[in-house]
């Protein structure tokens, strides 16, 4: 994987800086702007040639259960491969 976006409904992006994607740890973590609504988010990753993701993404996704990251699994090219990255959101705190 070598990004990860997530859009608003308008299909502009929410997020307040660059994810951090980590690949040893399979973490990604992202920080959105203050106000986002968590449960209409369009999540969108690149992936190598070839590599699926698991679940495939089929529209809009609530990532409002903080509590509980949304986990998605990287499938190599030749399948043999499996890579689960979790995804933790926090919200931009505003300024005053």
């Amino acid at each position: 994987m070598t990004n990860f976006e997530l859009l608003g409904t308008d299909f502009v992006t929410v997020r307040s800086k660059t994810a951090v994607i980590d690949t040893i740890a399979g973490t990604i973590n992202v920080e959105v702007l203050f106000g986002t609504d968590l449960k209409n988010l369009y999540p969108q990753f690149t992936l190598s040639q070839d590599a699926k993701l698991d679940p495939k993404i089929t529209g809009k996704v609530d990532f409002s259960d903080m509590t509980n990251p949304k986990v998605y699994t990287v499938i190599s090219g030749n399948r043999k491969v499996r890579t689960p990255f979790t995804i933790f959101i926090t919200v931009q705190t505003p300024t005053l």
